[in-house]
């Protein structure tokens, strides 16, 4: 156990970065490696002796969604039996919120929280030991404890400047490379006491929610610096941290997830090398059977790590590498596949191309077609002989046949639901 039992998580938003993926879905529930992110999130938690996990859920399609598959949590364990307790899951009430922060702080007052407790965006993927996070906070006296990044390129994150007792002096959100004080970023994780939700009932606070100025990284962590709370920075230097807010932070975090090999991530059997199987039915088995007879055949080649999802099949000469394949997809013969997602119910035809690229679920690739460093949100439609190569879609599309698009983005003309 780390000594931590609580954690809040905020979902809401639109998820701008993540689009076309979060079009119709909430971020929390967009599939990787098969199943939702909030679930890896939940499940490293869980890891960690988490006990109580409360969602800050924004908005109507988010909450239904995250409610009608997450429902209590119960099932977590069954799901899960590594887990040795029971992990419950609550949600916010119906309350309009401006920003992270907020979120927080309702839920916290709504449910009477007195104890340290780790908040974790919903767009991160990581894996770490709260004990030593907590042992850290408490050692220092920390107010709160922001979890550190050490990263080569700052674009897009907050950047904390620290001293040699790693107390944050100074925390610019977003700033411009050239102007970043160091290369410690924010990683969404933090470890907060009573007092920091205290702090909102200060004329400081106060004015921050009055504006609506509620954004952790942006305004709340700066004021509470500013104001001589403590506030420390853990630096990551074991595990691993992936913000998956962007499509190309998304492959990447699934490429290193695949490679990491480690069933309890990947929920597979290893049926041939490098090759892992998802599904435990005498239907998924027969499945899996079809697949391996043709890969020791020759008939079907891999490489590198992938994953396949339950009830799926692939046709002959098709080769496959560093891919992750989701739930009922058909894959076409003489079809090539590198560093993609594949996610559930779609239709690849043959002799597809895909590479570097995430196609969404339940979508149609017709035959002869190539997709090339592109994203296809739900529900497409691609006619055969086509060419995307840096090409968004949004759900619902439809593409004709010998179509040619590159460096834009389809989008039709309503406004995300999310």
């Amino acid at each position: 156990m780390s000594g931590l039992r609580i954690s809040i998580i905020p979902v809401g938003g639109e998820a701008v970065r993540l689009r076309p993926l979060t079009v119709e879905t909430s971020k929390a529930l967009v599939r990787i490696l098969n199943r939702p992110i909030l679930e890896f999130i939940i499940l490293e938690l869980a890891m960690n002796g988490i006990e109580e996990v409360y969602l800050g859920v924004r908005g109507y399609y988010n909450y239904r969604a995250v409610h009608d598959y997450f429902r209590e949590g119960y099932w977590l364990r069954t799901k899960y039996p590594f887990i040795d307790h029971d992990v419950r899951i609550r949600y916010m009430p119906r309350y309009e919120t401006s920003g992270n922060a907020e979120a927080v702080k309702i839920t916290v007052e709504y449910y009477n929280i007195k104890e340290p407790f780790i908040v974790v965006q919903c767009d991160n993927i990581f894996k770490l030991d709260l004990k030593k996070v907590f042992e850290f906070h408490r050692n220092v006296g920390a107010d709160m404890t922001i979890v550190l990044k050490e990263v080569e390129d700052v674009t897009g994150f907050g950047v904390a400047e620290i001293d040699s007792e790693y107390r944050i002096k100074r925390f610019v959100e977003k700033p411009r490379p050239e102007e970043a004080p160091s290369n410690l970023v924010n990683t969404g994780i933090y470890l907060i006491e009573p007092t920091v939700i205290e702090f909102f009932k200060t004329s400081q606070g106060q004015e921050l929610l009055k504006t609506g100025k509620t954004d952790f990284g942006q305004h709340v962590i700066p004021k509470l610096i500013e104001l001589g709370y403590k506030v420390y920075g853990y630096v990551l230097n074991e595990g691993y941290w992936f913000d998956v807010g962007t499509p190309e932070r998304y492959l990447e975090a699934m490429k290193f997830l695949l490679n990491l090999r480690d069933y309890r991530v990947l929920e597979a059997e290893e049926k041939l090398p490098g090759v892992y199987m998802q599904g435990k039915s005498p239907k998924s088995r027969e499945f899996h059977e079809d697949i391996v007879m043709k890969a020791r055949k020759a008939m079907l080649k891999f490489s590198n790590v992938v994953l396949i999802g339950r009830h799926t099949t692939i046709g002959e000469n098709t080769f496959i590498e560093n891919t992750s394949i989701d739930n009922y997809c058909i894959i076409g013969s003489n079809t090539y596949i590198s560093s993609s997602a594949i996610m559930d119910r779609s239709y690849i035809g043959d002799e597809v191309k895909i590479i570097n690229s995430i196609i969404g679920r339940h979508v149609y690739v017709g035959r002869k077609t190539t997709i090339i460093n592109s994203y296809i949100g739900d529900n497409v439609y691609i006619g055969e002989n086509s060419k995307l190569v840096n090409v968004k879609v949004w759900p619902h599309e439809r593409i004709p046949p010998y179509a040619h698009i590159e460096n834009y983005e389809i989008k039709p003309h309503y406004i995300s639901i999310t």
